[in-house]
């Protein structure tokens, strides 16, 4: 007789093979499994509605709404293959109610002159560098950064480059993105296809032999936490006290574009969204034009009135 340990390795399989998942996603569904997993200890009722709503319940006292969120989604993931593969007499998911009030959290962005004095900083680390390894190590990060904000992608589409993907004659990235989703973007910006060339330039050989674009100091993979310990380490060197991630970049990126009246359908393909209603988001947080409006534009400004 299946176990529930073996319903999930078959699953995961499914995902790896069938579904073609990449790592990351994988990796989620297990930990999610697994805790589900551990806490039906062993009980055959495992499949059922009341073991379900119990594990819910106990997800809300642990953790915050976005990570319930998920693990409910793993699991509903996974009771439908089970339905598919008509191991279930009934999906228990079909009479369960999951759905629940989230808070939605407007994006943090960076404002425009933290971006400059942080960029700032990165060019003085590079001219005041005092041997070869400091050289290359500020050439790096330069182009880490710089790209992060020319075009927005994630950090996980930073790190996952390849050599080919860049094209540095064309001034052209392509980019993997969630789904397997491609996307090319241009680079437009002199300043930064001149760090990407003095980087591919100064590492080619490493990146060659490495097999992707960015590397770090052992010459392998550059790692997600690696670039945000860059940036923490630069943030404390400009004397911002923001704290800044890789991802506030991207959101930068969005509602900058947006301020420059940029439309938002361009936006939306930019960042790789499938709907349009995740770009929207940004609209909400563009302080700027919003002011601008408010001060240039509103109606009130068009009324004069006797006050005599």
């Amino acid at each position: 007789m299946n176990t529930l340990d073996n319903y999930i390795a078959d699953y995961l399989e499914y995902c790896e093979f069938r579904k073609r998942l990449d790592t990351k996603s994988i990796k989620a569904y297990r930990i999610d499994l697994k805790q589900y997993n551990a806490f039906t200890c062993n009980s055959h009722n495992y499949l059922s509605k009341n073991m379900l709503d119990l594990y819910i319940t106990n997800l809300h006292k642990q953790y915050k709404p976005k990570t319930v969120k998920r693990k409910i989604a793993s699991l509903k993931a996974f009771f439908h293959y089970m339905d598919y593969r008509e191991l279930l007499e009934e999906n228990p998911f079909d009479k369960l109610d999951v759905r629940f009030r989230e808070a939605k959290p407007l994006p943090k962005t960076i404002p425009f002159y933290s971006i400059q004095q942080f960029l700032f900083v990165l060019y003085e680390q590079k001219k005041q560098a005092t041997s070869e390894y400091q050289l290359q190590c500020s050439i790096r990060d330069i182009a880490v950064i710089e790209l992060l904000f020319a075009t927005g992608m994630r950090i996980s589409e930073l790190c996952s480059l390849k050599p080919s993907d860049i094209d540095l004659k064309s001034n052209t990235i392509l980019i993997y993105g969630k789904g397997a989703k491609e996307r090319i973007l241009q680079i437009g910006n002199p300043e930064v296809l001149s760090a990407l060339i003095l980087y591919q330039q100064t590492f080619k050989e490493d990146i060659d032999n490495c097999g992707y674009f960015f590397i770090n100091k052992h010459k392998h993979k550059l790692s997600d936490q690696s670039v945000r310990f860059m940036i923490n380490h630069y943030t404390k060197l400009a004397g911002i006290e923001q704290h800044i991630t890789p991802h506030m970049f991207r959101h930068s990126f969005a509602t900058l574009l947006l301020e420059q009246d940029v439309d938002i359908r361009y936006i939306q393909r930019m960042l790789g969204h499938s709907s349009i209603s995740t770009t929207e988001i940004y609209t909400h947080v563009s302080n700027s034009k919003q002011k601008d409006i408010l001060v240039h534009k509103h109606p009130r400004n068009l009324m004069t009135l006797n006050k005599g």
